[in-house]
């Protein structure tokens, strides 16, 4: 797929979001209409107005929110509260109306909720607003759809709302009620949800251009490998239609253990490729601090931001983080055990994949071993597979000078498939130099000498 088709999906998709949502808010004001009308002009009689009477209009059913609304079972009481929420940020002037003041207190009125940041002109809702808007002043119906916003509540959950209390002696609905910036984008532009790599998300999305035909591995881990998108793509019958929710985690980890270069970054990216998932890779550099409770606190953000994204998170080198917890003989170990335990919480909540990378297997707490799904070891390549990975990594304009034999290579050089690709860039670089084509027996061989002695080896 090209870029000039990407572009007109995305224009595509956003025109079916903008009629999706032109249609929900005006659901949203003929509610909103109608409440405010049975609370002032009823005479001086109570005017009862139940939300329900207002359906819930048939949407396009290709819009990224009729897709959402299909994939969460939102019942019409939840559907309301998301389309105050995302008011907003698409069409703020509709709440406008809810700044009106209460002629007898000279100020707004406290049944309405609601609050004015000092950027933003507009009404910004809370969740008094919408205890407001779906029950008005009827405590029995307030009591109804009271657990649609309490904390906890499949809105909250599947992180399409998220709250803002104001102080710890306020009353809970008295907080603001936003919507976080993925949902923001997929309800309207559809442009995918993309944080920036910082202090705050030490994480990086990675990819390859390569394919999953290109991964050279042994049988056994290739079918190891394929129970993880089997995972990808099945969990939802199996934790849904089979019923299985209550007694599986609802995500997987896996652990991928071996001699660095042997595939293992390389097979995690093409997971995420072949399952149509985003793949981010933790910097642990950014993760791991020496002040005590940040650890936690970064390793919070990552997790709270991936949350229902159907990322797959990469953690390579992850002995850091998940190394084998000590004997604790001060204040420090204890935290750095502490750390062990909150991580082992957070991936046994997460929905999403995990994915672990070390060069040894025995560097790894037991508590997490026993927690692993799966446990992948990447060895060294087998001399055939060495010499598929040599025939696979040249470019197909080289040329080989004649003594140049990559059986008799592979069988008495045993690398592993990282290696064998920086001897092929150093290989290439040098023909280039020398404005040629042409591979010779001596550049392979010099190649190699620079990687082994970077191991330490001799040739």
């Amino acid at each position: 797929m090209d870029a000039a088709t990407d572009t007109r999906e995305l224009v595509n998709r956003a025109e079916l979001n903008a009629k999706a949502l032109e249609q929900e808010l005006h659901w949203l004001a003929q509610v909103l209409e109608a409440r405010l009308e049975a609370y002032f002009y009823s005479d001086g009689e109570p005017m009862h107005f139940r939300f329900d009477k207002l359906p819930p209009p048939s949407l396009p059913s290709d819009s990224n929110l009729a897709r959402l609304i299909e994939r969460h079972q939102l019942e019409p009481a939840q559907r309301l509260i998301l389309a105050l929420v995302i008011t907003p940020y698409v069409r703020p002037q509709m709440l406008d109306v809810l700044f009106a003041r209460n002629k007898f207190t000279e100020r707004g009125y406290t049944e309405f909720g609601g609050l004015q940041s000092q950027g933003h002109g507009g009404f910004l809702p809370s969740i008094e607003t919408a205890l407001f808007l779906l029950a008005g002043d009827a405590l029995e119906e307030r009591f109804k759809v009271n657990p649609f916003l309490e904390s906890g509540s499949e809105l909250y959950h599947r992180g399409l709302i998220q709250s803002h209390s104001l102080g710890p002696l306020e009353p809970w609905t008295s907080a603001a009620l936003t919507m976080p910036k993925d949902i923001q984008d997929h309800l309207t532009t559809g442009n995918p949800f993309k944080p920036a790599f910082n202090a705050d998300f030490p994480a990086r999305k990675i990819s390859t251009k390569r394919r999953w035909e290109q991964l050279i591995l042994p049988q056994a881990i290739l079918s190891q490998l394929q129970e993880i998108a089997d995972w990808v793509k099945y969990s939802d019958v199996l934790m849904n239609d089979w019923q299985m929710e209550d007694r599986l985690t609802p995500g997987y980890t896996a652990l991928f253990h071996g001699p660095p270069g042997t595939g293992k970054t390389l097979s995690a990216c093409l997971l995420g490729q072949f399952c149509r998932r985003e793949l981010y890779k933790i910097d642990l550099s950014l993760m791991v601090s020496k002040y005590i409770g940040e650890t936690e606190k970064n390793l919070a953000r990552i997790f709270d931001t991936a949350e229902h994204k159907e990322w797959i998170l990469f953690f390579d080198e992850a002995d850091a983080l998940f190394g084998k917890r000590t004997q604790v003989d001060d204040s420090r170990d204890r935290y750095a055990n502490q750390e062990v335990s909150y991580l082992l919480q957070r991936i046994e909540d997460f929905h999403g994949v995990v994915i672990l990378a070390s060069n040894l297997k025995a560097n790894i707490d037991d508590a997490f071993i026993r927690r692993f799904q799966t446990i992948i070891p990447f060895p060294m390549p087998a001399a055939s597979e060495r010499l598929r990975i040599w025939q696979q990594a040249f470019s197909s304009k080289v040329e080989f000078d004649p003594e140049v034999d990559l059986g008799l290579i592979a069988e008495h050089y045993e690398v592993s498939g990282g290696t064998i690709m920086n001897v092929v860039r150093h290989c290439s670089l040098r023909a280039i130099s020398r404005q040629s084509t042409r591979i010779s027996q001596d550049d392979i061989e010099q190649g190699l000498k620079r990687e082994f002695a970077k191991q330490g080896r001799r040739i």
